[in-house]
């Protein structure tokens, strides 16, 4: 197990989040807000998404914004001008770091494809796909639109377009093998950028898939099965270059999501559309925004009061502030800064942490600590949800 480096506590870095609520279909494993409608007013929602981006920037002290970020529902059924009116908004109402990031979620099919030189065009950098799997069989199962060879022609397509590209993956399906997946992630990894997303199938509740478990129409992979199978995933990404950033995104050096990061190191962050959150100082304050869901509802609250804010919280509990940082942070393999948690919690992070317990998980092997940093080790973040509880006052 490698000894912790000193290193400079990273700028967590400021984002804005836009949320376009809509796909063609509704994916069964899928639990994101996202809604079929027959037919999108394209012009109304973008008024209505740069309204209340106007809204936030309002409220915003930090005005210099590192990386953007379209999600979804499906953005890349966005028309491009959509994409550009919205880029062009952000740019007009706050400084663009000279490097940002500018990420779109895709989908890759065909007829999406054929919009990837308009998003760049529009100011796109980064297109992160959703192929999910490399297998005709398992992409049938998972309820997507696309073929493998669509996803091939529009990975290439990506490749001509974007100097940075990512895609996403789904692993731990019913009667899938090591085998399976080793040649599936092999094939990937050889037609990757320098980034990969790699998930294990979860069956999250008021899906398809949680009423097709219940009715017995499948099993899902007993739980060695799956620990085997991460495994497996880390040591070959990390042969291949792209080890393993957080639990489960993978990236050559210099290539992560830094829209991710930002969730992840707890900065700030915007978020405008049907259902997105953000998190920003407001009067000094961290506190919490969550949007009206409906897209229907959102909408109508936009034009009536310039935002469709449903919550706002003040985050004024320090202990389960610190437990959301840390929560957040130790799924990084670069762990939590002290200096970064002091920043956004008011006090050190010796404060909230019970050091006989946390001592006794550095001794198993499943954290790290040094004088900058607290770190899981790969087999703590396993457990991470089991650590937080031992450690914290």
């Amino acid at each position: 197990m490698p000894a912790l480096t000193d290193n400079n506590a990273p700028d967590p870095g400021f984002g804005l989040y836009f949320h376009w609520p809509f796909c063609r279909k509704k994916c069964p494993y899928c639990d994101f807000n996202s809604h079929v409608r027959e037919a999108v007013d394209q012009r109304r929602w973008t008024m209505a998404l740069l309204r209340e981006l106007d809204w936030f920037a309002e409220q915003a002290s930090r005005k210099r914004l590192t990386s953007i970020f379209f999600g979804g529902g499906t953005p890349s059924l966005m028309a491009p001008e959509t994409v550009a009116a919205l880029i062009e908004g952000a740019r007009s109402r706050f400084t663009f770091a000279d490097d940002i990031e500018i990420t779109m979620e895709a989908n890759p099919t065909s007829v999406e494809a054929a919009s990837f030189a308009a998003y760049q065009r529009a100011g796109v950098t980064r297109l992160s796909l959703g192929v999910q799997s490399m297998r005709d069989e398992a992409l049938k199962f998972l309820g997507r639109e696309h073929s493998v060879r669509e996803a091939l022609q529009a990975i290439e397509t990506a490749r001509e377009n974007f100097p940075n590209i990512s895609f996403d993956l789904i692993y731990a399906l019913p009667d899938q093998t090591v085998a399976d997946w080793r040649r599936d992630l092999e094939q990937a990894l050889s037609l990757a950028g320098d980034h990969l997303s790699l998930y294990q199938l979860t069956i999250e509740p008021n899906t398809g898939f949680a009423g097709a478990v219940r009715r017995g129409e499948f099993t899902m992979p007993a739980e060695e099965n799956a620990e085997e199978l991460f495994e497996v995933t880390q040591s070959i990404c990390a042969a291949a270059g792209r080890p393993a950033y957080e639990i489960s995104n993978h990236a050559r050096s210099g290539y992560e999501c830094r829209h991710n990061l930002t969730y992840w190191r707890y900065g700030e962050y915007i978020g405008v559309g049907p259902g997105a959150h953000g998190r920003l100082l407001c009067d000094g304050v961290r506190t919490a925004f969550q949007q009206k869901k409906r897209p229907e509802s959102w909408l109508a609250a936009v034009e009536a009061a310039d935002h469709g804010t449903e919550i706002t919280e003040p985050l004024t509990h320090r202990l389960e502030c610190a437990e959301e940082l840390l929560l957040m942070g130790l799924r990084l393999d670069e762990g939590v800064w002290f200096e970064n948690f002091s920043a956004a919690i008011g006090a050190p992070m010796t404060d909230f942490l019970r050091r006989d317990r946390l001592d006794q998980l550095i001794q198993a092997g499943l954290m790290q600590m040094n004088e900058q940093r607290l770190r899981a080790t790969d087999r703590g973040r396993l457990v991470l949800n089991s650590l937080l509880p031992e450690i914290l006052v």
